[in-house]
């Protein structure tokens, strides 16, 4: 496979459509998987019928208090149950689209008479969901791992279906692409031809029109539709950094309360996708740009994003919106603005000296903060590297090159954050007993 049809199959495999945060998604998908498995009774009347949900740490922490399309509530338990009532495994990532008021009701009624249980697993993986729906003699089982619809094994009483080894799924999350150097795929990018890519432009529309929804409607916690109220007064000003801000907060406020609209999102993250395109949305706003640099933008921030949460995990302490996808806008508005390999790699350099420390306790309204926070450090790294302002090697964690950067975080996230992930989830779980 050559490196450019390598691109096109990344960018196919992890930027797709997801309505609502993909920890409960996975999960809801993880659950309609095993029962359309299970060939049993799905009534209360069948006192024996369960439904077995184990998640990994990582899973339980973002799917903790994140709200569900097309319902008020929160919560893996609530996504579990509608798995069973509402949900096909068919729409994949898109699992809630058809949500009713009904099916809520219905899944309370399992909610209620107990028949969901959920606990943390005991596993090491950041994506692990295990799922088994049956009674005392027939099931449906399903395992969820490495990436957020990736399936690795299906069973039922008469055998398993389908097994992934788990070497097999593990090396199935390291893609060959992200080992080359950043540059080069910029390069690569640059050659695509446009039809093979333009695929891309969906997101900027899909991404946008949540946005809009955040801006004209109350959701969340309206982080921003009170930014863009004080552009109006006049307190804020109205350019690049403030308007990839609100664009980007506003999404997330939307898509963190559950309102039933799709985003495209990167690398099994709907924030991901979110930070990755909208402050190029807020660009192209003041300045012509191209559908073909539009969706060449798109590929670069993708890919950066893919990177560096290939080396510090799909699932991790540090918050993956701040340091992969803010950094991947950040290449893509230096590369629309002409950016040089040194401007480019400046503008990674600058965005992980910026927010390396921010850290990710879970999805929930308050992402929209830290989507703003990334959307405005996103712009501001590439402005200073095109200035020539660019944070030099030997500053922290900064390396020589961009890529000595990234490896750089990636250690970091691998020998010292799983502890920092555990006791966030810890005080996590103080809220919920409190």
């Amino acid at each position: 496979m050559t490196l450019s049809q390598m691109i096109i199959k990344t960018l196919k495999d992890e930027v797709k459509p997801a309505m609502g945060c993909t920890e409960p998604v996975a999960v809801a998908l993880a659950v309609s998987k095993a029962k359309e498995l299970y060939c049993g009774d799905l009534s209360l009347e069948n006192p024996d019928f369960i439904v077995d949900v184990a998640v990994s740490p990582n899973i339980f922490k973002n799917g903790l208090a994140v709200g569900i399309p097309g319902t008020d509530q929160v919560g893996l338990v609530v996504a579990s149950a509608l798995g069973i009532v509402a949900c096909e495994s068919e729409d994949g990532l898109e699992i809630f689209k058809n949500i009713t008021r009904k099916d809520i009701d219905r899944a309370y009624e399992l909610i209620n008479a107990k028949r969901i249980r959920l606990k943390i697993a005991d596993t090491d993986a950041k994506i692990y969901i295990e799922v088994k729906v049956g009674d005392q003699v027939l099931f449906g089982k399903s395992i969820i791992e490495g990436r957020h619809d990736h399936f690795s094994l299906i069973e039922t009483q008469d055998g398993i279906e389908f097994y992934e080894e788990p070497s097999t799924c593990k090396s199935a999350q390291i893609n060959p692409l992200y080992e080359y150097p950043l540059y080069e795929l910029v390069q690569e990018v640059e050659k695509l031809p446009y039809d093979e890519i333009k695929f891309l432009l969906e997101g900027y529309e899909m991404n946008r029109k949540i946005a809009e929804y955040g801006l004209d409607n109350t959701c969340g916690l309206e982080v921003g539709r009170t930014l863009h109220k004080n552009t109006t007064r006049g307190i804020l000003s109205d350019d690049l950094m403030n308007r990839s801000m609100i664009l980007t907060a506003a999404a997330s406020d939307a898509r963190m309360s559950g309102v039933s609209l799709p985003v495209m999102s990167s690398n099994g993250s709907g924030n991901n996708g979110i930070t990755a395109l909208l402050p190029i949305v807020a660009y192209a706003k003041s300045t012509a740009v191209s559908d073909d640099h539009l969706a060449r933008a798109a590929a670069i921030s993708h890919l950066v994003n893919g990177i560096i949460k290939s080396n510090i995990g799909r699932l991790s302490a540090l918050c993956g919106c701040g340091v992969a996808a803010g950094t991947g806008a950040s290449v893509a508005l230096s590369w629309l603005m002409g950016a040089t390999q040194k401007q480019l790699e400046g503008a990674v350099q600058n965005m992980i000296a910026n927010t390396t420390g921010m850290i990710c306790d879970g999805a929930k309204i308050g992402c929209s903060l830290k989507l703003a926070t990334s959307a405005s450090a996103a712009v501001q790294s590439a402005l200073l590297s095109m200035g020539g302002v660019i944070v030099p090697q030997g500053n922290g964690i900064i390396g020589k090159t961009a890529d000595h950067t990234i490896k750089n975080l990636g250690v970091l996230s691998r020998h010292a954050m799983d502890t920092v992930d555990q006791v966030i989830l810890n005080v996590m779980l103080d809220h919920v007993s409190e």
